[in-house]
């Protein structure tokens, strides 16, 4: 698989609240400019993260793989603004990733569903909160929004599930609301964190097929963390690898395989021979 360099554009220079003179491209949805995150001071300073430049475009799916403690979370900690980065920018849509000029959907490795309250209101929750849907949301809860729920629950097979608790459904269950609940609000962009490390392979290669599905209808732009490099291939455009810590991108690959995928194409010669010089790399830069 050929390393293709990620296309730039035209840009433009905008000031910031946090970085001055900082060069963007306003219809870029994610950019690191040379993001770096050191945690601590003086000799007790770690570097978590070197200076790293990553561009999604609107519509994007990529992958971020690497050995353990690499940065990837931090990458998404940074596009979330959970933590600034100590050096250069991380803009949203943009903006200063502080600003949440885009609205995000969110997927860990644990559901986190709210046990006391039904599939339904679990997926129903983002649109209670996040703006423009909170202001009607007492008037829509119990119809617009309901529908656009169980429509979303109907893609994923769990309609007939709406009115169950969490504790009644299944992990693979539970993970295909996740998936629901980060998508009900229509979101610029999703951020997923080994969202399917739990599962055993049948369920995992179903629930990659949903996703794509998904994907597909709603084009959100996808930053996905994982460890499973069939994952990465089946389901992204392009699979950026990065090195061991302190962490960096040193690898920013298209998938050179077309839209939608079957998931036989993860036994196809060409994809067994991408996942091998992923991990032939990845083995590379653990040392």
């Amino acid at each position: 698989m050929n390393i293709s360099a990620h296309p730039t554009a035209p840009a433009e220079t905008v000031s910031l609240p946090d970085a001055q003179n900082v060069v963007t491209t306003r219809h870029k949805a994610v950019e690191l400019q040379q993001a770096a995150v050191v945690f601590g001071t003086g000799d007790k300073a770690v570097t978590a993260l070197s200076p790293t430049k990553l561009i999604l475009d609107k519509g994007d799916f990529v992958a971020l793989v690497g050995p353990s403690g690499c940065g990837k979370s931090t990458i998404l900690r940074l596009v979330t603004s959970l933590i600034k980065p100590s050096s250069g920018a991380v803009l949203v849509g943009g903006r200063d990733a502080s600003i949440r000029h885009l609205r995000m959907g969110m997927a860990f490795q644990n559901p986190t569903m709210l046990p006391w309250l039904t599939i339904e209101q679990n997926v129903m929750m983002p649109l209670k909160i996040v703006k423009p849907f909170k202001s009607t949301f007492r008037q829509d809860r119990k119809g617009a929004f309901r529908d656009r729920v169980h429509a979303l629950l109907g893609q994923v097979g769990l309609r007939d599930f709406a009115g169950h608790f969490p504790w009644q459904l299944s992990g693979g269950m539970l993970q295909r609301a996740n998936l629901c609940r980060a998508l009900v609000h229509d979101p610029d962009l999703l951020l997923l964190d080994e969202p399917f490390g739990a599962l055993d392979q049948f369920t995992r290669e179903e629930l990659w097929q949903i996703l794509q599905d998904l994907y597909l209808d709603r084009k959100p732009t996808v930053l996905l963390v994982t460890h499973d490099l069939r994952e990465a291939g089946f389901l992204a455009q392009r699979i950026c690898v990065m090195s061991a810590r302190p962490g960096r991108i040193i690898s920013d690959e298209v998938v050179p395989l077309p839209q939608p995928r079957a998931i036989d194409t993860i036994y196809t010669p060409e994809f067994v021979e991408m996942t091998q010089n992923l991990r032939a790399l990845i083995a590379q830069v653990r040392q």
